[in-house]
Order: C-alpha cells, then sequence, then structure tokens
C-alpha cells in the first residue's frame, strides 16, 4: 500500500538535519570541546575581564529579605543547571540498576570495582603531593571522569573498537558517576541546615509515596523535585547536585500497560481508525481525532516515566547544560605565571592522579580481577583496549571541574586545579584515542582482507 509523509523544506533543510546531528553518538562530546575551546580563547583575548566579569554577576530570587536567595551567575550554573546534569545520571544509574548493565553482577562486577579503583588510586596519587594545607581537599578532583568526552573520542573510533568496550566504558563511567556523588555528599558539603534538611526529606517521602501510589505524572515529579526537594537541599548546606540524584531515583520504572497489552490496544485503535469515515479535507475527523489521542495515551502508558524523562532530558543536558557549564568553568587565562601553575603541586597532583592514578586504577584492578578468574574480561574486549580505556578515563573535564569548584575557595588554586584537569584531560585523550587506532589498525585490516578472500 502506498502511503505519503509530506516533507517540508523546513524539514528537509532544517529539522532533519538538525536531527541527524543530535542523533550521533559523537555530538555531545564535540559540542562539550567547542565550549570548552571557546571558553579559552575568551579567556585569553582582549575581552577576558568581561568573560569572567559576567559570571560574578548576582541573580537574586526571593519574596522578602527573610527569604532570599542571592547567587552569582557562576553558582546558578553549578548548583541550579548541573543538578540537572545530575538528575539525568540518576535516573541513567537507576535504568542501569534495574534492567542494564548494572542488573547482572556476573555482566557488571568488572566494570564496577575497575571504576572504583579508578577513584582510589587517584585520590591517593593526589595526597602524596598534597598531604597537608588548603590544597589537601582537592583530593577529589581527579577521581571524575568525564563520561560525554570519552565516550565521543571512543565512537570516534567507529568499528575499530567493539560494542563490547562500549558498554564496559559507559557501565565504569557510570559506577564512576555514582561514586563522585558519593563523594560530593558526604566530603563536599558545607555547614549543614537541619531543619532544610527536614524539609527536603518531607518532599522526598512524598515523591518516594506519589510512586508507591501510582503517580506517574512527570510534570508532578519535576514541580515536587524542584520546588521541594532541589531547594531545601540548596538551602541545607548539602550540595543540591545530590538532590537531583535522588529525585531521580523516586520516578517511576514501570510500565501501564505491558507489551501484549499494548499491541492488542494498539490494533484495536488502528482498526478504528482504519474504518472511521475520513472527511476528504486535510483536517481529521472528531473521531479520528479521539482515536489518535487515545494511541498516543496508550504509547504514553506502555513507555516508563523514568525512560521517557531521560530521553527527553537528555538532548537538554547534552546540547545546553553541559556546554553553559563549560563555557562557565573551563576559561583559564595563561599568563606568564601559567607555567608554575601547571608546575604547581595541585596541578602535578590533579596531572599524575588523573593520568596515572586511573591507568593503575582501571587497567592494574581489572587485570588482577581477570587473573583471580572473580570476572571475565568481556566478550570481543583484549588487554590493549583495556588499556585503551585506562587512558580515555584520564578525561576528567566536567566533573572534576565541578569538584575543583567545591574543594577550594582560593581562586588561585582552582586556576591550578583547573589547568592540571586541562592538562591531563587532553593527554589522556590523545594517548587513548592513538593507542586504541594504531593498536586496533592490524586486526580491522585482517578482517577486511578474510571478508574478501
Amino acid at each position: 500500500m502506498k502511503y505519503k509523509i509530506k516533507i517540508t523544506p523546513i524539514d528537509r533543510w532544517v529539522i532533519d538535519p538538525v536531527n541527524r546531528f543530535i542523533g550521533k553518538s559523537t555530538t555531545g562530546g564535540i559540542v562539550l570541546f567547542l565550549s570548552a575551546v571557546i571558553a579559552l580563547i575568551l579567556a585569553n583575548s582582549p575581552w577576558k575581564d568581561a568573560y569572567h566579569n559576567i559570571w560574578e554577576h548576582k541573580i537574586s530570587f526571593g519574596i522578602d529579605s527573610n527569604f532570599m536567595l542571592d547567587k552569582t551567575l557562576h553558582h546558578w550554573i553549578n548548583d541550579g543547571l548541573m543538578a540537572v546534569f545530575f538528575f539525568v545520571v540518576g535516573l541513567e544509574l537507576k535504568r542501569e540498576i534495574i534492567g542494564g548493565e548494572l542488573s547482572n553482577p556476573r555482566k557488571a562486577i568488572l566494570p564496577i570495582v575497575a571504576g572504583f579503583g579508578g577513584m582510589f588510586f587517584p585520590a591517593v596519587i593526589y595526597l602524596l603531593f598534597n598531604p597537608t594545607g588548603e590544597a589537601h581537599s582537592g583530593w577529589g578532583i581527579p577521581m571524575a571522569t568525564d563520561i560525554a568526552f570519552a565516550l565521543g573520542v571512543l565512537f570516534l573510533l567507529g568499528k575499530r573498537v567493539p560494542v563490547s568496550l562500549k558498554v564496559f566504558l559507559t557501565v565504569l563511567a557510570i559506577a564512576d558517576d555514582l561514586g563522585a556523588v558519593l563523594v560530593i555528599a558526604f566530603f563536599y558539603t558545607s555547614d549543614i541546615s537541619f531543619s532544610s534538611l527536614i524539609v527536603g526529606s518531607v518532599f522526598m517521602l512524598l515523591l518516594i509515596a506519589s510512586n508507591l501510589l501510582g503517580v506517574r505524572n512527570t510534570f508532578y515529579y519535576g514541580i515536587l523535585g524542584v520546588a521541594g526537594v532541589w531547594l531545601a537541599f540548596l538551602m541545607s548546606g548539602v550540595h543540591a547536585t545530590i538532590a537531583g540524584v535522588l529525585a531521580a531515583f523516586t520516578i517511576p520504572a514501570n510500565v501501564k500497560v505491558d507489551e501484549i497489552g499494548f499491541i492488542a490496544k494498539m490494533k484495536d485503535y488502528l482498526n478504528k481508525f482504519k474504518h472511521a469515515d475520513p472527511n476528504g479535507v486535510p483536517t481529521v475527523t472528531p473521531e479520528q481525532l479521539h482515536i489518535l489521542e487515545d494511541m498516543r495515551t496508550l504509547s504514553k502508558q506502555a513507555m516508563t516515566p523514568l525512560q521517557r524523562l531521560e530521553h527527553g532530558m537528555h538532548p537538554f543536558v547534552t546540547y545546553v547544560v553541559m556546554p553553559i557549564f563549560a563555557l562557565a568553568n573551563a576559561g583559564v587565562t595563561i599568563t606568564s605565571d601559567s607555567t608554575s601553575s601547571g608546575m604547581s603541586f595541585v596541578a602535578l597532583g590533579v596531572i599524575f592522579g588523573l593520568l596515572v592514578g586511573k591507568f593503575i586504577g582501571i587497567v592494574g584492578v581489572s587485570s588482577l580481577l581477570i587473573k583471580l578468574n572473580i570476572a571475565p574480561l568481556p566478550e570481543g574486549m583484549t588487554i590493549k583496549h583495556l588499556i585503551g580505556v585506562g587512558f580515555l578515563a584520564s578525561i576528567g573535564f566536567t566533573m572534576s571541574l565541578f569538584i575543583a569548584n567545591l574543594a577550594f575557595k582560593n581562586q588561585m588554586l582552582i586556576q591550578q586545579a583547573k589547568m592540571g584537569i586541562l592538562i591531563a584531560s587532553l593527554i589522556g585523550g590523545l594517548l587513548g584515542f592513538f593507542f586504541l587506532y594504531f593498536s586496533t589498525k592490524k586486526s580491522a585490516v585482517k578482517i577486511t582482507e578474510a571478508n574478501i578472500h
């Protein structure tokens, strides 16, 4: 049967190309990288003062002087927008635990333990460089891996690397994110206001109860999550991004209509639509409109609210939240003192923590588990692939920059940490890419030749 789908000029020249661009796996990493480059250019341009000053503008929200939130734009980005980022991280974590790679202990144990090993050793190496003083509190900076950048580099390699390697890195980064959230929650919080924390806990209990009672409206969870949990945590002293993760774990992860019911009911609607009398004009009849509305409602009931939210919010986080965060945090002004900043103990602790600590933690711990037959190497992966992941995991960027702003109040230490993060992330990304590129080149050629013969 022939059917028509009308393609308008706006579809052909704008909507379809944008959707293809957004749909590519590498796009998020590319946009994040470009944002970081723009920030560095602006921070070292004649407009550098304007660039730094714009983030210090105060933005206030409140009713009166007794209830007023007065923070800089930089703080709103790091405490507000990044809470949205952590909310999506929480959704991904819950999905993976319920029905993803983290749901199978046998498959998940290797990347999970490797992820935590890749957090422990970087912290130890950093502390070797900074055992005491104010710089000591930066031990959490080299613990994090930037999943967007790391996966972006991996996807640039295309078919040179197996799918199992991409899954391994994804699970490792998710475990890493979970560890980073716990570190922020327990070690990077200010003085705690227990009254605000109690208010936030009450809203959390309300969200959990709503889930158990069967409430599935994502807008409802969004209102309570933002106006209740996030706002209360923001005022409590516990970092507000933790609210994003906790709120995400309350989102329902079950369907209202199972697959069999969905198929049967959808067939019924399609049959009704097929036999509904058309009106011969571009608009549909009231009967057809009601059937289409019922089909849309049924489709929503066949999806979990958790996956609907994750799917809907992922582009916003990837193309709005993270680029804005990079613009606000990656701008390091390079001066005559930059060499000394890059050679400071803070920067060296971050550089060696990310490059050496991540490698030892991931490759060393994974090799030990494999040798002891505690966990197998995923099918299709080799030790060379594991080494490549060890290098790529040293890309700390987003999470490391975020923790650096929490760890230090001294701007000089923050600048030193940023310098270390940028140097380590650049070196780790290049090492990982070229190692995997050249170590998998011969095997790719052999496969091609075998297919020809």
